[in-house]
């Protein structure tokens, strides 16, 4: 049962505070390189506009979709506990469609002609949909594989070169579940890298042809792929971290991230060999562009703003990109920038287990949202009976 009584939302009994007197925003909170990035972040808007900023660690970003639903539903319509969100995809698409995100308000920033929308399709565009004002671009990020080059010296360059190299290896490369993030999104690659159809179909709605089209050359490279994954393909981990782990031990001999600055992070903390390099594929780097978006239901709209709009200033993002802090790469265009602005996105000592400057060959666009939850429906239909 949800009821709003008395400035307090009441959930089955349990009563949620939603208000606060810092600006609350709730994003994921699985990185400690992104958890002590935000800290930077209150601290710098405390210092320069007075505000607060309380990091809301979240396991899933659909937790927090979810308690702004409840709240819409309980009649809370201006004093919700959710200021900002981190968000984009499938979490974006519900919260448009519910109608959950405050509206015409990202264009008022001044940091964000930065970004060069008019250019930069991708920084209006989320999984195919238009944002309309509704989420600010905030970091970009592509997939990139790694390898242990004391062990392999050549690794695999493209799909079909993974298909051979797990043949040549087996046990040693794995993916995760399509209901893990990683999961879903290494499924994507292969279905965009392998696909006959006309590619525009990719960023429209699914429709039961083109997911037809679409999933014959990918099971039959998946069923082909199977059999000499971990595990023999009998049992997929759960979460991406565990890949890293399975890495670490040298169970695994390849694997993979969406975030570059994840690898030589990880090194650095000598969770992974010191010989890990990281590289991407040549027939393309799934990638995507991640927002952030203020909720129709909050009440410190203008203080959220200021705080998206210190986010894209060429400061935080600089500070954002190096791979000591996050290595989250900017949405900033360098062509918008001043000489002394470009200068602090400047790389010394460039970790040797980092990407190569210019490492991505082609980036694909993440397909229309649509897409992700019917290629996960399809894959556990065909390969979950077992798990």
């Amino acid at each position: 049962m949800i009821r709003w009584i008395s400035g307090l939302l009441i959930i089955n009994g349990l009563i949620w505070p939603t208000h606060a007197e810092t600006l609350q925003f709730y994003a994921w909170g699985g990185s400690p390189q992104v958890n002590q990035y935000l800290e930077w972040v209150s601290e710098q808007t405390q210092q320069q506009f007075d505000i607060t900023v309380n990091h809301v660690k979240l396991a899933d970003t659909s937790d927090a979709v979810s308690r702004v639903l409840a709240e819409k539903a309980a009649g809370n319509h201006s004093n919700g506990n959710v200021d900002l969100i981190w968000i984009n995809g499938e979490n974006f698409a519900a919260m448009d469609k519910h109608g959950l995100l405050h509206k015409n308000w990202v264009s008022e920033l001044a940091h964000f002609t930065l970004t060069n929308p008019t250019r930069n399709r991708n920084m209006t565009m989320d999984f195919g949909i238009p944002t309309n004002g509704q989420e600010a671009p905030w970091g970009k990020a592509a997939m990139v594989f790694y390898f242990n080059q004391r062990y392999l010296s050549r690794p695999p360059a493209n799909a079909s070169a993974l298909l051979a190299f797990a043949r040549q290896h087996p046990g040693r490369f794995a993916y995760p579940l399509p209901t893990d993030y990683l999961g879903i999104s290494f499924i994507k690659y292969i279905a965009l890298t392998l696909s006959t159809i006309e590619k525009e179909q990719l960023y429209q709605p699914v429709t039961e042809s083109a997911l037809d089209a679409v999933t014959v050359p990918l099971f039959d490279y998946l069923d082909k792929l199977h059999p000499y994954l971990w595990q023999q393909g009998e049992f997929f981990v759960r979460q991406a971290s565990r890949l890293q782990q399975l890495f670490a031990d040298n169970s695994l001999l390849l694997s993979f991230s969406f975030t570059a600055a994840e690898i030589p992070a990880a090194v650095s903390r000598y969770d992974l060999p010191l010989s890990t390099r990281t590289y991407a594929m040549q027939d393309g780097s799934l990638s995507n562009v991640h927002f952030i978006g203020i909720t129709y239901n909050s009440a410190h709209k203008s203080d959220a703003m200021k705080v998206v709009n210190f986010l894209l200033s060429p400061q935080a993002q600089a500070k954002k990109q190096r791979v000591s802090v996050w290595g989250d790469e900017t949405v900033l265009d360098m062509t918008r920038l001043t000489q002394d602005q470009q200068k602090l996105f400047a790389v010394d000592n460039r970790h040797p287990s980092s990407l190569p400057p210019a490492g991505h060959h082609v980036l694909l666009a993440e397909p229309h949202t649509s897409w992700t939850d019917a290629l996960r429906k399809a894959w556990f239909a065909r390969y979950g009976e077992h798990l």
